[in-house]
């Protein structure tokens, strides 16, 4: 999971709308692990907000990419209930691979393809796996990452601290009724493996998860 949130936890100011929270160093750690991966999880209320996703713009990773045989973006899975977005988003034209993961059959304008999405995530991403998306970024939004932490799917949180203090609902992590696994909450749980400044006062944080504190 790759997320610019403010220091108290915020991913938008409270009147919504896009998060753009964070500068330029967090843009190019963004890229970075875009360019490490197979395809991208975008929630639906995320691409609602943005009307588009993120792409790698650096040349040098464009180019390792390019190197090491791959497309020059990751693809793009959308996760949604609803299988209708407006065409004329930009979304529709950025230059990546479209697939829609739903519960929907059959094609759906826009999409190279729908996927079906188990109510185990753990079966929806061995299915990934097989299409050769194995290596995942998530990019939020709070609903679909509660989803997969709610089913212990996060391998790795990297969040960007922007130096704003924002207050309203808009939390990385949705509010909800439905419990997070208990060992999620263990000062185990999660394995620091980068801290360093971003410049601009940000501060970048990544932790892996320890699979030996299990679910």
């Amino acid at each position: 999971m790759v997320l610019a949130v403010s220091l108290d936890g915020r991913l938008a100011p409270p009147t919504g709308g896009a998060a753009q929270l964070g500068g330029s160093g967090d843009r190019r750690v963004l890229e970075e692990a875009l360019a490490w991966s197979d395809a991208a999880l975008i929630g639906a209320g995320t691409l609602r907000a943005h009307h588009s996703s993120c792409v790698i713009r650096d040349w040098d990773l464009l180019n390792q990419r390019h190197v090491q045989g791959r497309s020059p973006q990751p693809a793009a899975l959308v996760v949604s209930r609803e299988a209708g977005f407006p065409l004329e988003w930009p979304f529709f034209q950025q230059p990546f691979e479209r697939h829609l993961l739903s519960a929907c059959d059959g094609s759906v304008p826009g999409f190279q393809s729908c996927c079906r999405l188990s109510s185990r995530w753990s079966k929806t991403l061995n299915d990934l796996a097989t299409k050769g998306w194995s290596r995942l970024v998530l990019l939020g939004g709070a609903v679909l990452t509660h989803s997969l932490l709610a089913q212990d799917a996060v391998d790795e949180l990297q969040l960007t601290l922007s130096p704003r203090i924002l207050g309203g609902s808009f939390h990385w992590l949705l509010q909800a009724e439905t419990p997070l696994p208990a060992s999620l909450a263990s000062s185990q749980a999660w394995s620091l493996v980068d801290a360093r400044s971003l410049g601009d006062n940000e501060l970048l944080v990544h932790y892996r998860r320890n699979r030996s504190i299990n679910s």
